[in-house]
């Protein structure tokens, strides 16, 4: 009898999914205006390029040149363009990835992201899908409370002219 209840028990919790994964199996199925083939992904980003945006890998801290860029202008997707953060939101948090402190509302999408076993907010480009990197609440008290921690490889910036 002990012997029946433990393999219920032990099939009860590995065999469970909670809502907040499927919510996520869902978001990582979602369709997007700009939708390429891995191929077509390939052909276009360099390896690094496509292990974050399209894998979402993490490129490696202090790695990014756009990490001390504080040029005006704008940061748009690199799979698609899609203008996503400005240069006037941008500060240096000091975790070595493009810092901002907001989005431009409507182009970043976010979801739920469990890969290190707790909940964090991912962040992906709304046009295209892209992995753009995680959302925090520990920046600039005097602004929003948002760090915005990008990938600058997931990133192209246009000077303002």
């Amino acid at each position: 009898m002990n012997k029946f209840l433990l393999l219920i028990l032990f099939s009860f919790f590995f065999n469970c999914n909670s809502n907040a994964q499927k919510d996520a199996k869902k978001d990582k199925e979602k369709t997007y205006e700009v939708s390429k083939t891995d191929e077509e992904w390939k052909e276009q980003l360099t390896d690094m390029e496509y292990y974050v945006l399209r894998k979402e890998g993490t490129e490696r801290a202090f790695s990014s040149p756009l990490n001390k860029n504080y040029k005006e202008g704008i940061y748009v997707c690199k799979g698609c363009d899609t203008p996503l953060f400005k240069s006037k939101h941008k500060y240096d948090s000091g975790s070595g990835w493009p810092s901002f402190d907001r989005e431009i509302k409507g182009n970043v999408a976010f979801s739920t992201d469990y890969n290190l076993g707790y909940a964090r907010t991912e962040e992906h480009c709304a046009t295209c899908g892209g992995h753009l990197g995680h959302v925090f609440n520990d920046g600039p008290r005097e602004t929003t409370g948002k760090r915005h921690c990008i990938n600058g490889v997931a990133l192209k910036f246009i000077p303002k002219e």
